[in-house]
C-alpha cells in the first residue's frame, strides 16, 4: 500500500501535505516510485518503507493516528509544526508529546472502533470543482490515510460519467450533486438503484454568470431568448436557476434554453457565444471573471442562503457489503469537510487542490472562491466570507425540497413519498451520530424550514408546495 501524506509528523523537514510545489512521485507523474531492498533486516526494512511511503495497513494506521494527533496539536498548521519540530528535534518532540498523550491507547481505541477494513484500496470519483473540496483535499492532506484507507481520487469529466461509473461499480463512492442519489434511487434519468448520501460536501458556492456583453441586462425579464448552461439536469444549479427565472416571470422551458454543459467547458462556451450565461459550480464562475469573458450577476447564496450543492454518495450495496470501510471513508470525509469549514484553512487548501491532478486551476482563482474575497467582473471587489461553506449534515428537509422541484418541473410524476425517499437516501441520523463521535456539533433534528427568495418552505406540506407555483409543469 502506498501512502501519500503519511510522512513522519515529528520530522520538521517533511511536509504532511501535497501542495503545488510538491515534488513527490504522486504529484509529479514523471517520477518513479523508489525501490526497496528486500535484503535488509526487518526493522531496517520498516524504517526504509516508512521513509519511502510504503507501509502495511497496521503501520499505516499507527502513523495516521500519530499524524492526526500532531496535526491537531498544531491546529493543522503544517508550517507551525515543522518550525517546532526543527527547533525541538524529532526525538525530543516525540518524547514530549508522548508524555502527555497516550498514543498506544489511542491507536488501540481507534482500531477497535473501526473494526477490520473489508477493503483498503478504494476508487472515489470527483468532478474538478471547488464544491468537491473535502473529497479532493482529503487525498493530498492525509485525511483518508488517517483511517487506514488507500484512496485513489479519479478526475471525472462530468456528472453523467460520474453516475454511470458509479452504477457500473467502477467507483466505490463518488462526489455527486445532492439531487443525484435521490434521482438514481427513484430511477429518474437512469435505472433505479438504491443510493445513499451520508454527507453534504458544500453549501452555497455557486453563481449566475453572464457574458460581459450583457452588463446592461441585469433584469432577468431581459433574458428571454438567452441560452443558459447548467452542469446536469439533476443538479441544484438547474433547480436554482429555474426557481430564480420563474420567480422573475421567465418560464425556463419556454422563454430561455437551458443546456447541460460540463463545468470545465463553461467558460469556453461563454467565450464562443454558445451561452449567454450559466449557473455553474466554481471555480468556473471566477474563472470567467479572471479571463474577462463574464461577470458574476448573483451568488446562489442570495437565492437560498445555506443551500446544499454537492455531496459524498455511494450505493447502498457498497455500504452494506463493506460496513467498516464505509464507516472509515465517511469519517474521513466528515473530518475533511469540517477542516474545510474553517476559513483559516482555506488558503492552505487552495494550494493543495490546485495542481493538475486535482482542479488544474490558478491558486488565486481558487482562493477568491474559498475566501470570498473576489473580483466580480463589474469593477468591484467583494468580500463575502460565506460565498462557499462546508457542512456535512444532510438535512432531510433539503432532500424534500429537491424532490418538490423534481416534481414541479416534470422530472418525476405521480405520487411522491417525499419524506420517505429523503430519509432513505439522506442519512442524517447516522451522520449526526458520527459527527458527535468525532467531537463536532451536530443538529438534534433532521428537518427545518428553509427560506428561498423570501418564501418559507415547510417540508410538512411538500405536495402543496410543489403545486403552488404559477410557473411549473405540475
Amino acid at each position: 500500500m502506498t501512502t501519500k501524506s503519511l510522512g513522519n509528523p515529528f520530522d520538521g523537514d517533511k511536509s504532511l501535505i501535497h501542495a503545488k510545489t510538491c515534488g513527490c512521485h504522486e504529484c509529479q507523474p514523471g517520477q518513479e516510485m523508489p525501490s526497496i531492498s528486500l535484503d535488509l533486516p526487518q526493522s531496517q526494512s520498516q524504517d526504509v518503507m516508512a521513509s519511502q511511503g510504503i507501509m502495511d495497513s497496521e503501520a499505516m494506521m499507527d502513523r495516521a493516528i500519530e499524524s492526526a494527533v500532531v496535526r491537531s496539536v498544531f491546529a493543522h498548521n503544517d508550517h507551525s509544526r515543522r518550525s517546532f519540530m526543527k527547533m525541538m528535534g524529532a526525538g525530543t518532540a516525540a518524547a514530549l508529546l508522548g508524555s502527555v498523550f497516550p498514543f498506544e491507547k489511542a491507536k488501540a481505541a481507534v482500531k477497535e472502533s473501526l473494526g477490520t477494513l473489508e477493503k483498503t484500496k478504494l476508487n472515489v470519483g470527483f468532478v474538478p470543482i471547488t464544491c468537491a473540496t473535502p473529497i479532493i483535499m482529503a487525498h493530498p492532506m492525509g485525511f483518508y490515510e488517517r483511517y487506514g484507507l488507500d484512496v485513489t481520487v479519479t478526475k471525472t469529466a462530468g456528472w453523467a460519467v460520474a453516475r454511470d461509473k458509479s452504477l457500473a461499480g467502477e467507483y466505490d463512492a463518488s462526489h455527486m450533486l445532492t439531487p443525484m442519489p435521490l434521482a438514481m434511487t427513484v430511477g429518474a434519468g437512469s435505472t433505479p438503484e438504491p443510493y445513499i448520501m451520508p454527507a453534504v460536501e458544500n453549501i452555497n458556492g455557486q453563481a449566475i454568470v453572464l457574458h460581459v456583453d450583457h452588463k446592461d441586462k441585469r433584469d432577468p425579464k431581459q433574458w428571454k431568448g438567452f441560452k443558459f448552461g447548467v452542469p446536469f439536469e439533476y443538479s441544484m444549479h438547474n433547480f436554482l436557476l429555474r426557481y430564480y427565472l420563474a420567480e422573475n416571470g421567465v418560464d425556463p422551458d419556454k422563454d430561455v434554453q437551458i443546456r447541460v454543459v460540463s463545468p470545465p467547458e463553461m467558460v469556453a462556451n461563454l467565450r464562443a457565444g454558445n451561452l449567454d450565461g450559466y449557473l455553474s459550480p466554481d471555480p468556473f464562475n471566477q474563472r470567467a471573471v479572471w479571463e474577462k469573458v463574464g461577470f458574476i450577476h448573483m451568488l446562489t447564496k442570495d437565492i437560498w442562503d445555506g443551500h446544499p450543492c454537492c455531496a459524498f454518495a455511494c450505493s447502498q450495496q457498497f455500504a452494506t457489503q463493506n460496513p467498516n470501510t464505509y464507516g472509515a471513508l465517511l469519517r474521513a470525509i466528515i473530518d475533511a469537510t469540517q477542516y474545510s469549514n474553517n476559513p483559516e484553512n482555506r488558503k492552505e487548501i487552495s494550494e493543495a487542490i490546485a495542481p493538475k491532478n486535482y482542479l488544474n486551476q490558478p491558486v488565486p482563482v481558487i482562493q477568491q472562491v474559498l475566501t470570498g474575497y473576489y473580483a466580480d467582473g463589474l469593477g468591484e471587489i467583494q468580500n463575502v466570507p460565506d460565498r462557499i461553506d462546508f457542512d456535512p449534515f444532510p438535512w432531510h428537509s433539503m432532500g424534500v425540497w429537491i424532490l418538490t422541484q423534481m416534481k414541479r418541473w416534470g422530472y418525476i410524476e405521480g405520487d411522491v413519498d417525499y419524506k420517505g425517499i429523503a430519509e432513505q437516501v439522506y442519512l442524517a441520523g447516522e451522520t449526526g451520530k458520527i459527527m458527535k463521535e468525532l467531537g463536532y456539533t451536530a443538529p438534534d433534528k433532521t428537518y427545518k424550514t428553509h427560506v428561498i427568495m423570501g418564501k418559507t418552505f415547510d417540508s410538512d406540506h411538500a405536495e402543496e408546495y410543489a403545486r403552488s407555483f404559477d410557473i411549473g409543469r405540475v
